[in-house]
């Protein structure tokens, strides 16, 4: 009879963490995304274990408008983007290289890489998020979304599923609360 007492307890403190995940939407390890500013869907892969989103950019250049920095590229995913993108430079960031992918010419262990905000859908959540610009021409999926992106979308990853919210299908404005 004096345990009891101590299964409510323990029951209370799980009750919170229940109603937090009953908040957040579910993806697949893969999903389908639509670059709203950019006017593309792509599919993308949801990596918990990267940090940032990273897209699939070539031919990146930064420059100054109005005294301001900006980044000029092209997307770096199939021939029928040819035309250039410009849009306002949000930060420079760094990303730790892989193991054995050390520049000794550069002496460094990062790379740094332009980041953009962009608006993404994905299913019905649309939220501004930063972007980081990498030709990513090599892998499968041209946009790989990272964890600080998917904290944006309340998300939570089942890898064992794959489009598990649909095409986008958003409004035109970006949630841009926390």
């Amino acid at each position: 009879m004096t345990l009891k007492p101590l299964h409510r307890l323990l029951g209370l403190l799980f009750v919170p963490s229940l109603s937090l995940a009953a908040d957040k939407t579910t993806y697949g390890l893969n999903e389908y995304a639509q670059l709203a500013d950019i006017d593309l869907e792509v599919a993308a892969k949801l990596d918990t274990g990267a940090k940032t989103a990273s897209l699939s950019a070539r031919d990146i250049k930064r420059f100054n408008r109005n005294g301001e920095s900006w980044v000029r590229f092209y997307l770096a995913i199939d021939a029928a983007h040819s035309h250039p993108i410009e849009r306002p430079l949000a930060r420079v960031s760094k990303i730790k290289r892989r193991a054995g992918d050390y520049d000794p010419d550069e002496g460094k262990h990062y790379t740094s890489r332009p980041v953009i905000e962009l608006d993404v859908c994905m299913g019905q959540a649309l939220r501004t998020v930063e972007v980081n610009l990498t030709d990513r021409s090599a892998f499968e999926y041209p946009l790989l979304i990272g964890s600080d992106a998917l904290t944006r979308f309340d998300a939570l990853v089942d890898p064992s599923i794959k489009y598990a919210a649909g095409k986008p299908a958003c409004a035109t404005v970006a949630n841009t609360a926390e």
